[in-house]
């Protein structure tokens, strides 16, 4: 049992200690400040039709666990997934293979330590939910029960179930990055529509969030004594604020059966570990391999018989950046399983079929995310497989290296999106023609800083799913690509931000040069 309890603790600490945590850790907290906006705010998270509720501690306490639920479920996927992969990469699953520990404990420790990572985000925006509180203050007492119980009924399971998704969709996946992010995409905006009719199906509800929701809107038809659906929305609307209506609420008691199920769902997710444990490869890569096309060599080999050096080609010198773009160009197409470009290209056609508004708004932001495995690590992969000793050390590695794979990856992005622009060409509509193409070039640019800035994949995978799933739900703030209005100045912005991050880039890559 000690054995076990050092393995966490030392999981969690190497997660904890990277940078990739830390900055996610600042974002949570920046998003977390607005889980409830200030009296004097122009928007609003949480409204059932033009109601909101008093600043009283039920109310933060309802609104920041259901938010906090939702937005560390959505985020918190793509923070501690790959944690088997890593164990794989640095050796540490080989070692821990070789010991006594049975697949299920290994795995149900990868879980408890996604836990335990989540739970510390959790707990930071829990007192940031306090100290909101008190700076808000209408009048109210503090109830801290009014904040502990909603915590522990609604968010604390829906993390550990995610915690334990994680691990369940890369023993199932394995090596497949890209179909656990898409599948949990998908998988997460399912769960986010589900609407229970009936007491037994709250208890499906992953997030535990409708039962308290529909609460809400029950009280607001009291109220208003009306008996058609007032409306909920859960979101950052804008615009509505200082124009709500306040009512009371005084709290929820869970029923007991409500309790129980949120009680099943840890107990489901540790079965799924169970399960899951008898498939898992235990790091025995090669058994895993296929190795039905190799062919067996027998006899002696002599390299060097009949060798005739003047058969092979002359070496010629060319210091040109077009043969390094078609070469990244080249890796990114390859990247990947093939049948993935068969979903590519259906995105294509429906860029192509499906009305502007629908292709831009909706399919173009999926199909680029689509492209997340490629570039994630698009600056750090000499960095990821312990080849920029090597890869840093050729002709003018800033302006070649660093170069070409910014150009091969907006070529990729442009590639993808080529329909649609095309179709906006043929229209006349420069100015949606320019929006793609800068957003485009933004998202190629947030790629690289961020994975130089967190020196790994995760900080960009889970700004670019938060961003996606933005843009899916048409919040004007984050559309990068003119899916909602491609205004001239949104163009502008958008630029200078290019031109920003751009030096940035730049500055960090030198400096990476300088420290070798």
């Amino acid at each position: 049992m000690k054995f076990l309890f050092a393995l966490i603790k030392y999981d969690y600490l190497q997660r904890t200690r990277s940078y990739t945590f830390l900055i996610t850790l600042c974002a949570s907290l920046a998003i977390a400040y607005t889980f409830v906006p200030a009296p004097d705010a122009n928007y609003s998270t949480m409204r059932i039709g033009d109601y909101i509720g008093e600043y009283n501690s039920a109310w933060f306490g309802y609104v920041t666990a259901i938010m906090t639920s939702v937005f560390l479920s959505l985020v918190g996927f793509y923070l501690v997934s790959s944690s088997i992969k890593s164990d794989g990469i640095t050796k540490v699953g080989q070692i821990v293979a070789t010991t006594g520990i049975s697949n299920f404990k290994y795995l149900l420790i990868k879980s408890l330590t996604n836990f335990m990572v989540l739970l510390t985000l959790m707990s930071i925006i829990f007192l940031m939910s306090i100290a909101l509180f008190l700076l808000y203050n209408d009048g109210f007492d503090l109830k801290l029960i009014s904040f502990i119980k909603p915590y522990l009924v609604i968010a604390l399971p829906s993390l550990f179930f995610i915690s334990i998704l994680a691990v369940v969709f890369e023993v199932i996946f394995r090596k497949y990055t890209v179909l656990q992010n898409v599948l949990f995409f998908f998988c997460f905006a399912s769960l986010l529509v589900f609407r229970p009719k009936t007491e037994v199906q709250y208890g499906l509800d992953v997030f535990g969030s409708k039962i308290i929701t529909d609460h809400l809107e029950e009280t607001v038809k009291e109220i208003k004594s009306l008996d058609d659906a007032t409306g909920l929305t859960i979101g950052y609307v804008l615009g509505t604020q200082n124009a709500s209506k306040k009512f009371t609420f005084t709290g929820f008691d869970f029923p007991s059966s409500f309790l129980f199920s949120r009680l099943l769902l840890i107990g489901v997710s540790i079965a799924l570990i169970w399960v899951v444990a008898l498939f898992f490869h235990r790091f025995d890569y090669k058994s895993i391999a296929n190795v039905k096309g190799t062919k067996k060599i027998t006899g002696q080999l002599n390299p060097l018989k009949d060798l005739n050096i003047s058969s092979l080609p002359q070496i010629a010198t060319n210091y040109s950046i077009a043969p390094m773009i078609k070469m990244e160009l080249l890796m990114l197409f390859r990247k990947g399983k093939r049948w993935l470009w068969i979903v590519n290209f259906i995105g294509m056609l429906l860029l192509v079929m499906l009305p502007l508004k629908v292709s831009h708004q909706i399919v173009l932001p999926i199909l680029w995310f689509l492209q997340v495995h490629r570039l994630s690590d698009l600056a750090i992969k000499e960095n990821l497989h312990n080849m920029h000793y090597f890869v840093f050390s050729s002709q003018a590695p800033l302006k070649r290296l660093l170069g070409s794979q910014l150009i091969s990856a907006i070529v990729l992005m442009l590639i993808v999106a080529s329909p649609l622009f095309v179709r906006y060409a043929f229209m006349g509509e420069i100015a949606q023609v320019l929006a793609i193409v800068i957003g485009g070039l933004f998202l190629v640019l947030l790629s690289a800083i961020m994975g130089l800035i967190s020196k790994g994949k995760k900080l960009f995978e889970v700004v670019f799913f938060l961003v996606t799933y933005a843009n899916i739900n048409t919040i004007p703030f984050v559309d990068y690509f003119g899916g909602i209005n491609a205004s001239t100045k949104t163009s502008i912005i958008l630029g200078i931000l290019i031109f920003l991050i751009s030096l940035a880039t730049l500055m960090l890559r030198k400096r990476q040069l300088v420290q070798l």
